[in-house]
């Protein structure tokens, strides 16, 4: 094995959260908005792709111990169909850090480094990333545990302080054209909510394995409520323009301000977005250099590390001319795309993992 490192199911778990959460607060309201109206709110609730992940991860995990679903290609469909399958799920892995890369280099960029190009933002990140991975899961375990309560802290800090200005008319009416907004609203949260698949590539190393299915339920969960609550407060201050702003949330976190004498907190929420960013940059780039290492069968991953790191960096400058272009393909072609290989793929593989499993178990009883 290729990693010999350790996690907990509750470091899993941590991990997974710390990977969705922080990083969909960013534009959630907005995205979600502009399908949902007023029922924004309801729109992370509709999270069907991630309980789907979730079950394919562990049962194909269970059909194929110690295999991620990048290996486990290989052994449903054959060497070389497995191989391109698998070169399939490293490219959208690839694609998707790359998308969350320049997110945050153009976030950054745009908030607090204007003068600072915007490739010297991406390329420090992703080389933080690089030198982080090379310590392998164990790192990235302890890390999501140190984060996390950091998280928690930062969010709550920009959630409550604004309580009293809310104005809960904004909510109303519930649901006035049906359920369908609501679902609208959730198809783009359906691709965030799917790279819970990610448990596939981290199953082989959780050493209390019993428990981690129930972990990663209970990160889906509060990955469910932290966007319910981020989607909610938004609506109620902001209202009808919610839609207008690229980053709702931000708007929140420069409204606060206690006692006239702590205010413009939005560092407070910049923090957020690069704990987040930093969490879900650092473990999908793992992910790609681990299962890369095992696609060409190396035996050790690091040293495609800053190989994979330099291709990262120019995928995340090619992927869109501007942050405009960007955020609209996200919320079309890219959202598709993912949920195919993401949830599609790992769907067929399952199918035909069963299939094969029935069909020789009635050779053997014959």
């Amino acid at each position: 094995m290729i990693e010999k490192g350790k996690i907990s199911a509750l470091q899993l778990g941590m991990m997974m959260y710390l990977v969705i959460a922080p990083t969909a607060i960013l534009n959630s309201p907005s995205i979600s908005f502009r399908y949902a109206k007023q029922d924004l709110w309801i729109s992370p609730i509709w999270s069907l792709s991630g309980w789907m992940a979730i079950y394919l991860a562990f049962k194909l995990h269970d059909m194929y111990p110690g295999h991620n679903i990048v290996q486990a290609s290989e052994r449903i469909i054959g060497r070389w169909p497995g191989k391109a399958v698998g070169f399939l799920i490293l490219f959208i892995y690839l694609y998707i850090n790359s998308g969350t890369t320049r997110l945050y280099g153009e976030f950054v960029s745009e908030a607090f480094l204007p003068e600072t190009p915007l490739i010297v933002v991406m390329g420090t990140m992703v080389l933080v990333c690089a030198l982080a991975s090379r310590g392998g899961v164990e790192i990235t375990g302890r890390f999501a545990q140190l984060i996390l309560p950091v998280f928690i802290v930062l969010f709550l800090s920009n959630a409550l302080p604004i309580i009293p200005d809310l104005e809960p008319i904004n909510i109303f009416p519930v649901m006035p054209e049906g359920i369908m907004p609501s679902i609208a609203g959730s198809i783009v949260l359906q691709s965030w909510y799917s790279q819970f698949i990610t448990v596939s590539f981290l199953l082989p190393f959780v050493s209390d394995r019993e428990k981690a299915a129930k972990s990663v339920s209970i990160a889906l969960i509060a990955v469910i409520v932290t966007l319910v609550v981020a989607n909610l407060v938004t609506l109620l201050l902001l209202g009808e323009i919610t839609g207008h702003f690229t980053y709702p949330f931000l708007i929140l976190a420069r409204y606060i301000s206690l006692a006239e004498f702590f205010s413009h907190l939005e560092s407070l929420y910049v923090a957020i977005w690069v704990f987040g960013a930093f969490m879900k940059i650092y473990l999908f780039f793992y992910v790609l250099v681990l299962a890369a290492a095992q696609w060409m069968n190396l035996s050790d991953y690091r040293p495609i590390v800053y190989p994979l790191g330099f291709i990262l960096i120019v995928f995340s400058h090619w992927i869109a001319n501007n942050l405009q272009e960007l955020i609209h393909a996200l919320g079309t072609s890219v959202t598709f795309t993912v949920l195919t290989v993401l949830l599609g793929v790992p769907m067929l593989l399952f199918c035909i993992a069963l299939v094969k499993k029935r069909g020789h178990g009635t050779v053997s009883k014959n």
